[in-house]
């Protein structure tokens, strides 16, 4: 007998989120905005549960922006409203969810519906009888059934053939052995994000610092003794001061002579409060702490989570595979053009948050500005790594045991934007470890169709952090 549980409110961690073409007040006149049928604007993705719980995402369906000023959102309470703000409008293909969970909760059994200024007229709803798991979405967007999938709030449903939303997981890619590729009690727990840069690798450590590590002979690494290495660096925020819990580390095309780029959730120092941030590194000096030459604070941009929920992840991907892709810049809804946005890396970096699954594009300009060209699911429930992959034009994300250890790639589509291709198992020899760093090698250690693989393991099971597999090239 299933026993549906008892409905469940909860306060949610998303306060506001807008991806896509979506446009405000002033941007179009209020009569093109009043034009479009209401009919266009659909419930089109409910999360009551988890990390991101209470929220209602619409989206436009229809050719035209709809102006959704005094619209109201309901549970199955009349009594319960919450009144959508004045000068909210929603363009064309766009999407938009509300965190409502300060006017009601979402139940495990329970309606979101969607009604005019008036109060009366009803434009859209939907009903379920159980907790989302995590998301309820409708695929596709707009026009289909609801059905369980992945939370992507403010982008498109996870409806594809590997999204996350009823995509079956595949085996391992490569080979199932997996061995350690590190020497005991070296690094101690927290060590994440890896970055392979051929006879280097480099990692960030959530602890505050940043770690070269070179071949020590035996198919591992061990950390570079010269130059300061040997402890690794602390890192520093520009100003010389606090301790960016780093998650993620890459680096350009032009590798790191141009600079190590590390992606931050909090300040270690501040540990209870979210700083989403991607910082550059000069790693050419041999003091044993970096100061950041550079930060581009991207918190305010992103929807809000929890503190140790944030950024997890970061890679780099060239302007020229985008281009060539036809990747769609989501910021203009057009093909994406590297010259609009003047001087800077000469790629987009992507950025994969723990606490929602989700992963966003970002051009980092050499000014400090920043632009965000993409929304999307990485079709697992969370992301603890991305990772490009150039030789087989792959973006990789990584969950660690919170999903048991499972990997999705993606890759640009016709619609222009990446897409779950496929989620692989983890290897048959890795017990389910909590690991957060992943690194391909590159094309130069391709031998027979197979390359060799590294993780980094959080928890530092069994005294180990790296280890060693492979996949194929």
């Amino acid at each position: 007998m299933t026993v549906t549980p008892p409905r469940r409110k909860r306060r949610s961690l998303l306060r506001f989120l807008v991806a896509g073409p979506l446009l405000t007040a002033g941007v179009l006149t209020a009569v093109a905005a009043h034009a479009a049928p209401a009919d266009d604007i659909r419930v089109n993705e409910v999360v009551t549960t988890g990390d991101v719980d209470d929220s209602i995402e619409l989206y436009n369906k229809g050719t035209a922006t709809v102006d959704l000023s005094g619209w109201i959102l309901k549970d199955d309470d009349n009594g319960h409203s919450y009144k959508i703000a004045s000068g909210t409008t929603l363009g064309p293909g766009a999407y938009r969810a509300f965190d409502v969970h300060a006017a009601f909760g979402l139940g495990s059994d329970d309606d979101a519906r969607l009604y005019l200024a008036d109060g009366r007229t009803l434009v859209d709803s939907f009903s379920w009888t159980t907790h989302s798991a995590p998301s309820w979405s409708r695929c596709p967007d707009g026009t289909g059934a609801f059905r369980q999938a992945a939370v992507t709030l403010g982008a498109s449903n996870s409806c594809g053939s590997g999204g996350g939303g009823g995509t079956s997981p595949v085996a391992w890619p490569g080979g199932a052995t997996v061995s350690t590729a590190d020497a005991s009690g070296v690094f101690g727990q927290d060590l994440s994000g890896l970055y392979q840069e051929g006879a280097v690798m480099w990692g960030a450590q959530n602890s505050g610092k940043l770690w070269r590590l070179v071949r020590d002979g035996s198919g591992g690494w061990k950390p570079d003794t010269a130059n300061g290495w040997s402890s690794g660096k602390k890192v520093r925020y520009t100003d010389g001061s606090g301790t960016p819990d780093d998650e993620g580390v890459t680096l350009t095309g032009a590798g790191s002579a141009a600079g190590v780029y590390v992606a931050s959730e909090r300040n270690g120092d501040a540990s209870g409060t979210s700083r989403l941030s991607v910082l550059r590194y000069d790693v050419s000096g041999s003091g044993t702490s970096l100061t950041a030459a550079r930060e581009w604070n991207l918190t305010a941009d992103l929807p809000s989570t929890g503190s140790n929920l944030g950024l997890e992840g970061i890679t780099w991907v060239p302007d020229a595979y985008l281009t060539s892709a036809g990747f769609k810049d989501a910021s203009t809804g057009s093909a994406y053009t590297p010259g609009s946005y003047g001087a800077h890396t000469g790629g987009v970096f992507f950025v994969g948050v723990e606490g929602t699954g989700m992963i966003y594009g970002y051009v980092l300009a050499d000014s400090g500005a920043f632009t965000r060209v993409a929304s999307f699911a990485g079709g697992m429930s969370g992301v603890m790594e991305v990772q490009w992959e150039p030789q087989a034009a792959r973006l990789w994300a990584v969950c660690d045991d919170t999903c048991g250890g499972r990997h999705s790639t993606l890759r640009v589509v016709a619609s222009g934007g990446f897409a779950v291709t496929a989620v692989h198992d983890r290897p048959a020899g890795m017990p389910d470890y909590n690991n957060e760093g992943f690194s391909p090698a590159g094309a130069d250690e391709c031998v027979a169709g197979s390359k060799p693989v590294y993780w980094a393991d959080d928890t530092a099971d069994g005294g180990h952090a790296l280890r060693r597999g492979t996949v194929t090239c």
